[in-house]
């Protein structure tokens, strides 16, 4: 079975709600209205139901109708989240009429509403710049607890079958932070292993990359690596990783046996872990164009909340598959 087919049904298995709040873009109407014929997820929209309704009329959607749509203008509910969002911000000196200011604009009702349990994830980014969908998120659900950093990681899906899990790979950090720590880059590898096991149904086997294998070169950067790979080894006894590894002795099992005999993960790995988001973000895409591989994400982790952010490029199968994919993190709790 392919991932996405895998994703979807378990979100039919214990469906989630997911608030949308780019409720007038076309491509997300569109996604909401097939997510609701699927069964994938519960929708919540923001906006004027009577503008929701009249746009998903012009585009003859049939479901839009059994989604739930919030009104800023109208919400019952606007006083309680006022007075929580001024507590969750008053260090920074937020006030009553800024912070309804502020819940006016539906990225941060959105957040609100998965803060106040009225919603458990949300999926943005078809019309809002990254900053503007993370802001919010940063400021009110924040990291997980034991978590300092976010990152993004990407699902793989090869042509051919010989790497990771019949093809299945994932990638980590390839879309958030630019240069972590060895602290952060362990966090990084251990939410990037639950990523793979909770959605990709993976055998998490990690594989902590640099352009040294065990000793081979003598660099700052290759020292990071190696003290990654002990802290999340110290932190997470179960995980299954191994550093510092190619790429080549990470995934082929002849270069992998050469270099590093001694390893379990060396030739075997399905979780690949760069040390910068700049090798990450360029290896991703190197393999997803000159390798014809499908990438799907990227899938937020590290947040208190599933929150994931789309690329502005987005199809609308692109919404559909993230909330299919928001919607496991939330049933499962791992974001």
């Amino acid at each position: 079975m392919d991932l996405i087919k895998r994703v979807k049904e378990s979100a039919q298995k214990e469906k989630q709600r997911i608030v949308l709040p780019e409720s007038l873009e076309e491509r997300t109407l569109r996604a909401a209205d097939q997510i609701i014929s699927e069964n994938i997820a519960d929708i919540l929209l923001i906006g004027s139901p009577a503008e929701i309704k009249a746009k998903a009329s012009n585009l003859k959607l049939d479901h839009i109708g059994e989604a739930t749509i919030i009104d800023p203008a109208g919400f019952d509910k606007m006083p309680a989240y006022v007075d929580e969002l001024v507590e969750l911000r008053k260090h920074k000196g937020l006030t009553k009429e800024k912070a309804s200011e502020l819940l006016k604009d539906p990225l941060y009702l959105a957040v609100m509403l998965i803060k106040m349990g009225d919603a458990d994830g949300e999926v943005a980014g078809a019309m809002n710049a990254t900053g503007d969908v993370l802001r919010p998120a940063f400021q009110i659900v924040k990291t997980k607890p034991g978590i300092s950093v976010v990152s993004g990681a990407f699902f793989m899906i090869l042509p051919e079958n010989q790497f990771g899990d019949d093809g299945l790979m994932v990638f980590a950090d390839c879309a958030v932070h630019p240069n972590p720590t060895a602290q952060e880059l362990a966090e990084i590898a251990a939410c990037t292993a639950e990523t793979a096991q909770s959605i990709g149904k993976m055998d998490p086997r990690v594989a902590m990359l640099s352009f040294s294998t065990k000793g081979s070169a003598k660099h700052e950067m290759v020292d990071k690596v190696v003290e990654a790979t002990k802290i999340a080894k110290a932190n997470n006894s179960n995980l299954k990783i191994d550093g510092e590894l190619q790429s080549d002795a990470a995934i082929i099992p002849a270069i992998g046996a050469k270099k590093a005999p001694e390893s379990e993960i060396a030739g075997n790995a399905n979780v690949l872990v760069f040390p910068t988001l700049e090798t990450g973000n360029i290896a991703y895409k190197l393999v997803q164009r000159m390798a014809k591989a499908e990438a799907v994400g990227p899938v937020l982790q590290g947040m208190a909340a599933p929150i994931n952010d789309l690329s502005r490029g987005c199809s609308v199968s692109d919404i559909v598959n993230l909330t299919a994919i928001t919607a496991n993190q939330a049933a499962s709790g791992n974001n």
